[in-house]
């Protein structure tokens, strides 16, 4: 799928412990996906294979119409990533931190500038471009990780457990400006353990034991239910 990410018959392994089992999912641009998981289901393992840190022998990832497997260079030039641990340089700027990403990606020197400013603009950071990345709390942290991730212009962003350590102002925040970009044209996938980050008219996946438990509008899979109480009663996690 042109501007998406599709995952066909994904399976991974630990040695003997298997990790994944068969996960399949097309995800459509311009859409928020919440992956919903508890602690060892696979979603960390999930990341890594989308991000190429892991490579699996069987089955397929497609992002935004590229073959992870055979073209990743141009699968992972459309791909942005905010990872579950902060990756940022404390000791640079925040506007030297998205420059050196740019650098990094190969970008154009002369559309950098321009580059960032709009990243920034886009999470309500541009007043806070000049100060250190150490200046910054959880939160503003976060939003600046978020906006390294838009520099290169990617078609899919990908987000893992981005709202671990904040406070509930700043998660909402962040869960809130990542629906604007899907609302954009982005294609998101967010992975979370928490349901209160999933909104009724987000598109769901369950991942359990490392299969897909449950997968469409999330409304529709809780039913009369609240999330956490369907969540809790079907993957078994203690309250």
């Amino acid at each position: 799928m042109t501007g998406g990410l599709t995952v066909a018959g994904l399976n991974f392994s630990y040695g003997p412990k298997t990790a994944l089992r068969d996960v399949s999912f097309d995800l459509s641009p311009g859409r928020f996906c919440a992956l919903l998981g508890p602690n060892g289901a696979g979603k960390s393992t999930l990341v890594s294979l989308l991000t190429r840190l892991l490579v699996a022998r069987d089955g397929a990832i497609h992002i935004a119409g590229h073959d992870l497997r055979s073209a990743s260079r141009m699968a992972l030039a459309d791909l942005g990533v905010v990872f579950q641990q902060p990756t940022l340089d404390l000791s640079l700027t925040v506007r030297q931190n998205l420059a050196y990403f740019a650098a990094l990606h190969g970008l154009p020197r002369n559309e950098v500038p321009g580059r960032i400013e709009t990243a920034l603009a886009r999470l309500g950071m541009g007043e806070r471009a000049d100060e250190k990345a150490a200046a910054l709390n959880g939160g503003h942290r976060r939003r600046m990780e978020l906006a390294r991730a838009l520099i290169h212009q990617p078609k899919v962003l990908l987000l893992d457990e981005p709202t671990v350590g904040l406070d509930a102002a700043s998660r909402a925040a962040i869960t809130d400006h990542v629906h604007d970009l899907a609302d954009q044209g982005l294609c998101v996938l967010w992975t979370t353990h928490l349901t209160d980050e999933v909104r009724d008219s987000d598109r769901l996946l369950v991942l359990h034991q490392g299969e897909i438990l449950a997968d469409g509008q999330c409304g529709d899979i809780r039913g009369d239910s609240a999330l956490n109480d369907w969540f809790l009663a079907r993957t078994k996690v203690a309250a």
